[in-house]
């Protein structure tokens, strides 16, 4: 566009953000607070400023204007003018050019300058007084996109139905940055994860559903980037709408945000589903120091939750200087905006919510009612996706497991943690493991919920991987610079006679037995199950159990460890296959109580000695050998039966109402099922051991 026009006229305050139409760019941003606001074009350098329009408004907190004959690619920012004053919360600092929340492309590279502050950093008043140094020239810009129309990934939707949901929680560069047969120019890509060689690990595997870490364009700290460092997780959002263009093989945004769509568009088509990490309890902007980047100098009230006796400080429920506050109409309409785009244009099939109690917080504190959980499951496009909290946040009253409202899925750490700790032999007894492994109903049996609601993992992206979980007992974070202080300092972790990697065939024999009991675990709980991206593998991260800042092969994927045990990966896969065929593995309801007659599943435990559990046998921490049977009604004789044996040596175990096949063996998954008809079994030690009737039996062909 050559000629600008003089004035902007009146424009529309629905849509939020810019939108490019046929007669030119209507352009809408909410602010409750700011006195005037005014749109900035610049020219394609980013740099040199074009020309300036206020908009027209408030209406309804919509300041909106129209540029007449402009088109997509012009570039764009904001400044918001009012009061300066954070002892009221307020921030305006029209000296700050400001990002469009609603934009889909971010322009130019972020270097942590004083001048993107909008106090005086070094100031002896701090943020109390304004900066008033201009930093237009040097910000990142908005961009002005054409409407893509509805992503090809929409179209052919897998729509896999909770209780046949198998998660595998993957980094989109971190996969496939080592991949064996993935072209150079792809790797670290969301290209990567739909090459052939990607689609294959997914499908051998048999998982259905990818939940990939963070997607969103992200910026990193700056004392990371003082050390040298970035934030490779991604867990800083500024650009909720836009790919991160690290993620991405192409080079523009336009390409980046088709790389993204054709990626999903082409996993559907092999039946797996897409769901993306979304931070929406936090931005970059960060805490009162941070730099006023977009939400704080638009409006810093309305945007976040803050201290009520001094509303210059900022509640910090995230642990990273802010949090979002989604109980405000606009903000809360503002995640849904961003949510519907990423499945109608984007194609995606779900969403993992990071500390997701943020989104429930009112005055009163978390609230299952709370408005935004109220929209969420009346909007038409987003109900029929998947849900996933983070069931916890570092605020007050921070951990909710269990308490998030419909069909919403959690992570559920309980299970984490006595299945690590049944299986490491740190004391977790017979009955809180049964618990866990049947649904976790102490936490889940409420309001209409279903097993289905307890995301079942025993390691993921935050923590310690499953070889390092049995191979360390002390975290080893001294790559992240902040002197070991920082990740878990309490993880379940036994390392059987050495820290860290050892040559001694016997404790690395122990170590794969267990990781491979522990998958099993996952796979065969009742529950959605959640495996983390290379613990197949055995990969290592070298004893970092908070790896967020390592873009290198510690936080990448090491795939030779696969070549060292590949009998794990052969093992996940023959639980998946066996998960499918046999539905009582993945029954989505309660089983029946005991005692209970009629139709309801059931299931049973029984000794080693083959005798129904007692009440003192849940009790005998002596013994951690038991078996549990399931059967499709009170009257049906049991059709699968798995039997856990977590001790140092092999145990004889009498299985009740014989004869039984041997389905899968977790120390020997190469084997086929044994079609000999079997009344008691010696059960290796550290092994899990899965037994079917005949027809089941001759069924398995993975």
């Amino acid at each position: 566009m050559t000629v600008l026009p003089e004035c902007l006229e009146p424009g529309r305050d629905a849509p939020l953000g810019a939108h490019a139409g046929e007669s030119g760019v209507n352009f809408a941003v909410f602010s409750q607070r700011a006195e005037a606001i005014e749109l900035c074009l610049y020219a394609d350098d980013g740099a040199t400023e074009l020309k300036r329009y206020r908009l027209h408004g408030p209406d309804d907190g919509i300041f909106h204007g129209f540029l007449d004959g402009a088109t997509a690619g012009l570039y764009y920012g904001y400044r918001a003018h009012g009061e300066y004053r954070p002892e009221n919360g307020r921030r305006f600092n029209a000296n700050k050019l400001l990002l469009d929340p609603y934009t889909r492309a971010i322009e130019g590279h972020f270097d942590w300058q004083d001048q993107h502050h909008g106090c005086l950093r070094d100031h002896p008043e701090g943020d109390r007084r304004a900066d008033a140094c201009d930093n237009g020239a040097s910000s990142l810009k908005s961009r002005v996109l054409a409407d893509p129309g509805p992503g090809p990934g929409s179209g052919n939707r897998p729509r896999h139905a909770a209780a046949d949901v198998v998660l595998y929680e993957l980094h989109a560069k971190g996969f496939s940055m080592q991949l064996p047969g993935i072209p150079e120019e792809l790797r670290g890509s969301f290209a990567a994860l739909a090459h052939p060689a990607a689609i294959a690990h997914f499908k051998k595997l048999g998982v259905t559903t990818l939940s990939l870490l963070p997607v969103q364009y992200a910026l990193s700290e700056r004392h990371l980037t003082e050390k040298g460092l970035i934030n490779y997780w991604g867990y800083n959002p500024i650009g909720f709408f836009c790919p991160d263009p690290r993620l991405c093989a192409a080079r523009t945004p336009e390409t980046q945000r088709e790389e993204f769509r054709q990626m999903v568009h082409t996993l559907h088509a092999h039946g797996l589903e897409v769901v993306i990490d979304v931070v929406f309890n936090h931005t970059a902007e960060g805490g009162a120091d941070g730099p006023t980047l977009s939400f704080r100098g638009l409006d810093n009230a309305s945007w976040y939750m803050l201290v009520p006796d001094d509303r210059s400080r900022y509640e910090n429920h995230s642990g990273c200087g802010n949090t979002l506050r989604v109980v405000h109409p606009r903000v809360a309409q503002f995640v849904m905006d961003v949510l519907r785009y990423w499945v109608e244009v984007m194609g995606v099939d779900g969403f993992r919510f990071d500390l997701a109690p943020v989104l429930g917080r009112t005055r009163q504190g978390f609230d299952a009612s709370a408005p935004f959980f109220t929209a969420l499951r009346q909007d038409p496009v987003l109900a029929g996706v998947h849900w996933i909290a983070e069931p916890w946040d570092t605020g007050p009253g921070g951990y909710q497991l269990g308490r998030f409202p419909g069909k919403f899925l959690e992570w559920n750490d309980r299970f984490r943690d006595a299945v690590r700790g049944y299986w490491l032999g740190t004391g977790v007894s017979r009955g809180e493991f049964a618990r866990r492994v049947t649904g976790s109903s102490d936490l889940f049996h409420h309001g209409g919920r279903q097993p289905v609601a307890s995301v079942n993992f025993v390691a993921a992206h935050d923590g310690f991987t499953l070889q390092d979980a049995v191979s360390y007992t002390q975290k080893r974070n001294q790559a992240n610079g902040e002197d070991n202080r920082d990740g878990h300092a309490h993880e379940i972790s036994v390392n059987f006679g050495a820290e860290g990697d050892s040559h001694d065939a016997a404790i690395r024999d122990i170590r794969i037995r267990v990781r491979r009991a522990l998958l099993a675990t996952v796979m065969v709980a009742q529950g959605t199950p959640m495996l983390c991206a290379g613990d197949e593998l055995g990969n290592s991260q070298n004893g970092n159990n908070n790896a967020y800042c390592q873009d290198n092969p510690t936080g990448w994927l090491d795939w030779s460890a696969g070549d060292r045990d590949p009998g794990t990966a052969l093992l996940v896969s023959k639980l998946a296959a066996l998960r499918r065929i046999n539905p009582l593995l993945r029954h989505p309801r309660w089983f029946a109580d005991e005692g209970d007659t009629g139709s309801t599943p059931q299931l049973h435990w029984y000794t080693a000695a083959g005798e129904r559990m007692a009440i003192a046998d849940w009790h005998d921490r002596s013994d951690s050998v038991f078996a549990c049977q399931v059967q499709d009604s009170a009257e049906a004789v049991p059709d699968s039966c798995v039997v856990f044996n977590p001790q140092n040596a092999d145990r004889e175990v009498a299985l009740a109402h014989g004869p039984w096949r041997i389905v899968l063996d977790t120390t020997a998954p190469e084997a086929a099922a044994s079609h000999e008809p079997i009344y008691h079994i010696n059960v290796p030690a550290h092994s899990l051991l899965i037994l079917a009737r005949a027809q089941i039996a001759q069924e398995f062909h993975p």
